[in-house]
Order: structure tokens, then sequence, then C-alpha cells
């Protein structure tokens, strides 16, 4: 609490002031940006399967390194929610999957649905790793490594 209240600019317990608990911010935190992802993520999707793929790339990049308490939060608490709040988070995150599934799948013919799944979750596992990464490597540097590493993954 004290950490998303530092990220918040407030302490962890004035955070009770505006929520009805930690269930409730973490509702609140995770569904929005679950949302966003999705929403973002059918914006960058045309007509040309690679243009598609590469936007696709920047956003969750973007993402990734903009919101990793975000990504960290998700990874520790998002078993621990109700059931409910958690379906709708899984099948939001679903969703975005697929889009990235329909991309790879019709950038590479020879992929079936299930193994562009399988690396569309590779590549996301890839781009949000940005929490565990220290500043040894500044911003900028970090999104193009990501970037090109996920792009590499994906098309070879």
């Amino acid at each position: 609490m004290d950490d998303i209240g530092a990220a918040a600019g407030v302490t962890g317990p004035a955070l009770y002031h505006h929520f009805a608990g930690k269930e409730a911010m973490l509702i609140a935190a995770l569904i929005p940006v679950s949302e966003k992802l999705l929403t973002g993520g059918r914006e960058r999707i045309g007509d040309d399967p690679q243009r598609s793929l590469s936007a696709l790339v920047d956003f969750h990049v973007d993402f990734a390194l903009g919101e990793a308490a975000v990504i960290a939060l998700h990874l520790h608490e998002l078993d621990r929610l109700p059931d409910e709040p958690r379906r709708q988070i899984r099948r939001l995150q679903r969703l975005y999957v697929e889009e990235w599934v329909t991309v790879l799948t019709a950038l590479r013919a020879e992929l079936t649905r299930e193994e562009a799944r399988v690396l569309a979750h590779a590549a996301f596992g890839l781009m949000n790793s940005t929490p565990f990464l220290g500043p040894e490597v500044d911003r900028g540097r970090r999104a193009e490594l990501l970037r090109s590493a996920t792009l590499a993954a994906l098309t070879r």
C-alpha cells in the first residue's frame, strides 16, 4: 500500500479514504488498464500486418515502460481479486491477445492460431519484464532493445 500511495503522491493509508479497501483499489487500477490495452491494440491494427505488428509492439513497449508499477501490481495481486473482477480482467486480456494472434497469423501464414498465441504470450513476457529492470540502461535504449527483440522473436 505504501508503494501504491507513493506512486500517487500520498501515504499508503491515505488511499483508504478514496477506496473501500485494497480490492477496490486494485480493481480500479487493473480494469481500466486492461480496457486501455484492448482499445489501444485495436486502434493500431490496419490492413498491413507488418505495419500493424510494429504498431502493436511500439504501443505495448511504451505501455510497459510507462506502467511498470501496474505490471508488477498485476503480477502480484490479480489472483487475490474476487472472481468477477478477475474474470473481467482476464477476458479483456484474452481479447487483447487475440488481436495480436490475428495480426501474427495474417503475417505468418504457417502459424496456427494456437502457435501465434504462444508467440504473443512470449512477446508479452519479454516486453513486460520491464518492472524488473534497473536504471542501468536509459528508457530510450530499453525501448529500442525491447522493440527489436520482440519483433525478432515474432517474425522469425
